[in-house]
């Protein structure tokens, strides 16, 4: 009964890395022409950031609330990225993990940023 229970997991767990090979990006390199055009992205991206963050509209909001309509705003420009990844064939999988990773981080530096915004508003508005 053991035996049986090893093959299956065995089998199961053999099945299931070989999902994940096909995700994976095997020994490619980008160019410095694409890695130039991904810079290029991330400046556009984080320049848009921060033209949204400094719009007055923005300061009036709650900092939650203005760090969404920020990243709202900005997304398109960060889809202009994901579009050279799957232009230099880099897997859809591999090119959503770093854009969820840029996104993530930019958010959370649009909220810090914005919440001190708005403390120093309201210390110096009481």
């Amino acid at each position: 009964m053991k035996k049986i229970l090893f093959l299956t997991v065995l089998l199961s767990a053999s099945t299931a890395f070989a999902e994940d090979a096909k995700n994976d990006w095997h020994d490619t390199t980008l160019s410095d022409a694409t890695i130039k055009k991904i810079q290029d992205a991330q400046y556009q991206y984080k320049k848009c950031v921060s033209a949204e963050m400094q719009k007055p509209a923005q300061q009036e909001l709650e900092s939650r609330k203005a760090t969404e309509a920020i990243m709202k705003q900005c997304e398109p420009v960060l889809s202009q990225m994901r579009e050279v990844y799957l232009a230099e064939k880099v897997p859809g999988t591999i090119a959503d993990r770093h854009l969820k990773q840029m996104r993530m981080q930019t958010t959370r530096n649009v909220l810090q940023g914005m919440m001190f915004s708005e403390a120093a508003r309201k210390s110096g508005q009481q």
